[in-house]
């Protein structure tokens, strides 16, 4: 079902809010709590105890953009090893393109001991298409890695990056 939406879609070339809520539902496990970006936007926006930010993707994902002082964490090889220095307790936001990837991760950590772990509801995309701001190592950019030219049909705003 969730192949015949990105199918659809891709050939319409727009999605929807209503759209993109179908394809996650059916993606997710709801195995890890989800956060919004609205929400996170607003715990990053106090300056109080920030969250680890994990972002899962792959490392030309990453390179492109990735959420400002989040740390890298290959989804193909990681490890809970990686994060041996961060406390069992400490919040840990987790994200990816969509969810999906993240969501394993968060899975690994939760397994591991990790009590307050979440994962970014709808990933980088919907954090780009709510308008907030992601970052390389030159600063703020508007590009962001699509993934693919399938999953790409979901990135609403900035630009569209595949291979760097």
């Amino acid at each position: 079902m969730t192949s015949l939406w990105l199918l659809l879609l891709q050939a319409c070339g727009q999605t929807t809010d209503k759209a993109y809520t179908l394809m996650l539902k059916g993606l997710y496990q709801n195995s890890v709590p989800v956060i919004t970006s609205a929400q996170l936007k607003a715990i990053l926006a106090t300056g109080q105890q920030q969250p680890l930010l994990l972002d899962t993707r792959q490392p030309a994902e990453y390179k492109v953009s990735h959420l400002q002082g989040a740390r890298f964490a290959n989804f193909d090889t990681f490890t809970v090893e990686q994060v041996k220095d961060v406390p069992k307790h400490q919040p840990i936001v987790v994200y990816c393109s969509v969810g999906y990837r993240s969501e394993k991760i968060g899975e690994k950590l939760k397994q591991a001991g990790y009590t307050n772990v979440q994962n970014l509801y709808g990933g980088i995309f919907e954090w780009v298409n709510r308008g907030n701001p992601v970052y390389n190592t030159e600063g703020k950019t508007g590009k962001v890695h699509a993934y693919s030219k399938t999953w790409g049909v979901w990135l609403l705003k900035g630009e569209k990056v595949y291979d760097q």
